[in-house]
């Protein structure tokens, strides 16, 4: 499953690009996001590896996040594996004026075992966590 998300934020290219590259940034957009530690690597540089801890109701998520590429504005690429799903985000910047900018998320998911079934059945789930997870980051980067 591949595609593409988008919001529009009220701050420079160069503004959100800091905020992307402070791990300690995460917590303040990243619903349920209750740990985040470092396992190789420099945190938030390329080649970082991070395990990453959500809390959902009762439920614990643990995901790897890796930096796979670090050349903000033009692109971020990072992966997130965890059980029954890897993933892949491609981000990109665009300025639109000094203080606005198209912040694009490109997704691209490969599911295993029940997880291909939700994703099957349900696609439309995964882009409206993403959209949310673009909204969140929105007000974080926006009230900064």
């Amino acid at each position: 499953m591949k595609y593409t998300s988008e919001i529009v934020i009220e701050k420079s290219v160069q503004e959100i690009s800091s905020l992307l590259q402070e791990p300690e940034n995460l917590h303040s957009w990243m619903e349920g996001l209750q740990s985040v530690d470092l396992l190789d690597g420099d945190a938030g540089k390329k080649g970082a590896k991070s395990k990453l801890v959500f809390l959902h109701g009762k439920k614990t998520t643990e995901m790897i996040e890796t930096i796979l590429e670090l050349n903000l504005p033009k692109r971020m690429v990072k992966t997130y594996d965890s059980k029954g799903i890897n993933s892949i985000i491609f981000i990109t910047l665009q300025p639109i004026e000094i203080n606005k900018t198209k912040y694009i998320a490109t997704q691209e998911f490969k599911l295993h075992g029940f997880m291909k079934v939700v994703g099957f059945l349900a696609p439309s789930m995964f882009k409206k966590q993403t959209q949310k997870t673009l909204n969140s980051f929105k007000n974080f980067a926006e009230s900064n």
